[in-house]
């Protein structure tokens, strides 16, 4: 059995790290390359960075921050925002990622997925899923709609259908994250990641609502992900990694523990 894995994840904005809730109210909370580095540290399996106003923008990738954080942290991380070619994705890997994370523009032109997957291979091409829950319909059967550009524009696309269609593409991994749940500490929306989970055979990153290392140990057991993102709780020193890795080990899940 492979080993959960702990993913704090970085929103960018302007170069700064930044975090809000449900996608809105987002605050400065300091230097992305500094708290890579923290939390690399403290035994971070992954690192995720997403700039989270790049596809909205229309503006390219902040490259110069990849590279930086490249030079500081020994483990794989992930770039998204603002990736729509695979000569993006080539950029991205160049200056020091291992994977690249693909959203809106992934919806827009499912066929990156595949030319990602043909030129990088497909363990180097995280889907985002961001998802909101809505009432079912013929359109939406799941109950769970794909919304892309930060959360601001729907598209009627049912995210079951949606994760099958991914990996049908060539996609690596699957990061779904509830914006219902973002930011709020709440814990994971466990229905939505448990029926990607069955839904796909790929690997499956929970995110969005983690408040306490319980809720991520549920992620990784009721909701049947690989991976648990978090945020607000490691930025905000409510947790450190270690202590989230911890707890979660000691209650069952196989960990990586490096310390």
């Amino acid at each position: 059995m492979l080993s959960k894995r702990v993913i704090p994840c970085l929103d960018v904005r302007n170069g700064r790290l930044t975090k809000g809730v449900k996608f809105v109210g987002n605050e400065d909370i300091g230097d992305p390359v500094e708290s890579a580095r923290r939390y690399y540290e403290e035994g971070a399996d992954e690192i995720v960075f997403y700039d989270i106003t790049a596809s909205a923008e229309a503006r390219g990738i902040f490259l110069d921050v990849v590279e930086r954080v490249a030079e500081q942290i020994f483990i794989p991380f992930s770039v998204g925002g603002g990736i729509s070619s695979v000569a993006d994705m080539r950029a991205v890997l160049l200056a020091g990622a291992e994977k690249v994370s693909i959203n809106s523009a992934a919806v827009k032109d499912p066929h990156l997925i595949s030319q990602g997957a043909d030129a990088f291979g497909s363990q180097a091409v995280v889907v985002g899923m961001d998802v909101l829950a809505v009432p079912v319909s013929p359109e939406i059967p799941s109950g769970y709609e794909i919304v892309i550009h930060g959360g601001r524009k729907r598209m009627g696309l049912d995210a079951i259908a949606w994760a099958r269609r991914c990996q049908e593409l060539g996609a690596g991994e699957l990061c779904v994250n509830s914006i219902d749940a973002d930011g709020t500490k709440d814990g994971y929306e466990l229905k939505l990641t448990r029926a990607i989970a069955d839904a796909v055979s790929l690997p499956v990153i929970a995110s969005g609502g983690a408040g306490e290392p319980r809720h991520m140990l549920e992620a990784v057991t009721t909701g049947g992900a690989s991976a648990a993102l978090i945020a607000s709780i490691v930025h905000y020193g409510q947790y450190s990694i270690r202590q989230c890795k911890e707890y979660m080990a000691a209650h069952g899940a196989k960990m990586r523990l490096t310390w």
